[in-house]
């Protein structure tokens, strides 16, 4: 089997996307029992828990997942620029009563150890951000059944994807919530429309395109697919169902989300990301591109971020969201897969029915 013969097999086209701190395996369970796929986001779990994350995901299903992991560098970052980054964020900290932490003895799982036990674990789909893949890595995936997917936000990166021999490239849009996977280009050269896209890239490789961002309903899963797509990863629609975990504040933002809500930052996690803009992104705009690259800013935040959610306080917290996101709904993970296939039936019927009228049938 391909992955493109996995995605055709599908039931409904719609991939869960892998979101630390917001998706669940609950969630990926739901999409999965809709006909769908779901992910685990094990970019934050140590190697031993990938392991058991994904034995325990088979013992409950029998249907295809996928995993994915961030590529996040090893770093080691000099005293000073962890001093100087604490500083920065010292006032946040005290408006929350909280204690400036201090140096972190790491900032983020070995990757490579993850990697390792991801393939030990052997799950059907990876999917990996943030870098690229070695020719070896996805042989070593391959080797054990495991069908590898590349995050692109640019042709260039698409390419490099299939030239180590990925199975598939999720392309991420400009719209999409949560980090840019960017790992080739400067911010600029990766913010490309979902549609433009996807377009691009199928142009570019002959591999199965996942199109990723700003997708939200029916009618943007019927969009995707017309354009050639073999399946649409959605990601910030999934933030009120039933098994999302986001944070109680998280979610009242979502629901009381303005028009043109969302903005990127680096000020979070030392990686431009989208979310819902707050205090803490329109006060530190100034000296974004200041704070330490991901994983440190990311890691120094933490702290920061947990005691403003048990506090209830949006303002300090990193509400990651695409920017459709008032078109969310809440409702059961899989309740809303099956609800975005019928809306992407009847786009698909009406778009039939006018091509039929204005061509008179021919």
């Amino acid at each position: 089997m391909s992955l493109r013969a996995l995605l055709d097999g599908l039931e409904i086209p719609i991939l869960q996307a892998p979101m630390v701190g917001a998706s669940s395996s609950q969630m990926a369970l739901a999409v999965c029992g809709a006909g769908g796929l779901g992910s685990l986001a094990a970019g934050a779990m140590a190697p031993e828990a990938i392991e058991a994350e994904v034995a325990a995901f088979r013992a409950a299903s029998a249907a295809p997942f996928g995993v994915n992991l961030l590529m996040a560098p090893p770093v080691s970052p000099d005293a000073a620029s962890v001093e100087a980054a604490l500083a920065r964020l010292a006032p946040w900290y005290a408006e929350l009563g909280e204690p400036l932490p201090g140096r972190p003895n790491s900032f983020a799982p070995d990757f490579e150890a993850q990697f390792a036990a991801l393939v030990r674990a052997a799950p059907p789909v990876a999917s990996f951000t943030f870098g690229i893949l070695t020719k070896a890595q996805v042989a070593a995936l391959r080797a054990v059944g495991t069908f590898t997917v590349g995050t692109a936000t640019n042709v260039p990166e698409a390419r490099a994807w299939a030239e180590v021999g990925v199975d598939g490239i999720c392309a991420q849009g400009f719209e999409a919530g949560g980090h840019r996977g960017h790992f080739l280009s400067e911010l600029d050269a990766s913010l490309v429309g979902t549609m433009a896209l996807t377009s691009l890239i199928l142009e570019a490789v002959d591999l199965p395109v996942i199109a990723a961002g700003g997708i939200m309903d029916g009618r943007g899963v019927a969009a995707a697919l017309a354009l050639g797509a073999s399946a649409v990863q959605m990601g910030t629609a999934f933030l009120l169902s039933d098994q999302a975990t986001v944070s109680a504040p998280w979610r009242e933002a979502l629901t009381a989300v303005p028009d043109d809500a969302t903005r990127l930052t680096r000020a979070f996690t030392g990686r431009h990301a989208r979310g819902i803009e707050n205090r803490y992104m329109r006060q530190m705009a100034p000296v974004q591109d200041e704070v330490p690259a991901y994983p440190v800013q990311n890691r120094l935040t933490q702290p920061l971020r947990a005691a403003a959610a048990s506090q209830g306080n949006a303002d300090m917290i990193s509400l990651w969201a695409g920017q459709g996101v008032r078109l969310a709904q809440p409702g059961d993970a899989g309740e809303l897969v099956r609800r975005w296939w019928r809306q992407a039936g009847e786009a698909a019927r009406r778009t039939l029915a006018r091509t039929a009228r204005d061509t008179g049938g021919r």
